[in-house]
């Protein structure tokens, strides 16, 4: 079955474990719908703005770097186990921005991703990437709460 509706579905990562449950769904919904598959981590070098360009910071972004390979090669393993084609990119920028981008310049149908499901002052704080991109999003974005005991 194959839908006119879902035709790129794109899941959003952060390798963690409380990901997993939002990178089922989206394989569940690409199996269902007939979608592809796109994988996106974003290395958040935001984050490291106002670290100074040295040594330890190339070794930090290179760390990062590879955990985000590795992340999306571990969804394009789930995916290709699944019997779905899918493409990966590590991304590098503000999470939000970058996400919403990519969706935009490749097409993307449907965002899946998963939200650590922060309140009160860590989320007035930080932010949350999963609500900017609800609020921004062009197209429907679909979020995966973790169970609260993982």
């Amino acid at each position: 079955m194959t839908s006119e509706l879902y035709k790129k579905i794109l899941i959003a990562t952060d390798g963690s474990e409380k990901n997993k449950k939002a990178i089922s769904y989206g394989i569940e919904f690409a199996k269902l719908s007939g979608a592809k598959l796109y994988v996106v981590y974003v290395v958040d070098t935001a984050a490291f703005a106002s670290i100074p360009m040295d040594a330890g910071w190339e070794m930090m972004y290179e760390l990062l770097e590879t955990e985000g390979k590795d992340a999306a090669k571990g969804v394009e393993e789930l995916a290709a186990n699944a019997g779905l084609e899918s493409e990966s990119a590590v991304l590098e920028g503000h999470p939000s921005h970058e996400i919403i981008e990519f969706a935009k310049n490749n097409d993307i149908d449907l965002i899946v991703m998963g939200t650590l499901g922060k309140t009160g002052i860590d989320r007035f704080l930080l932010g949350s990437v999963a609500e900017k991109i609800t609020r921004n999003s062009e197209v429907p974005v679909l979020i995966v709460r973790s169970d609260k005991n993982e």
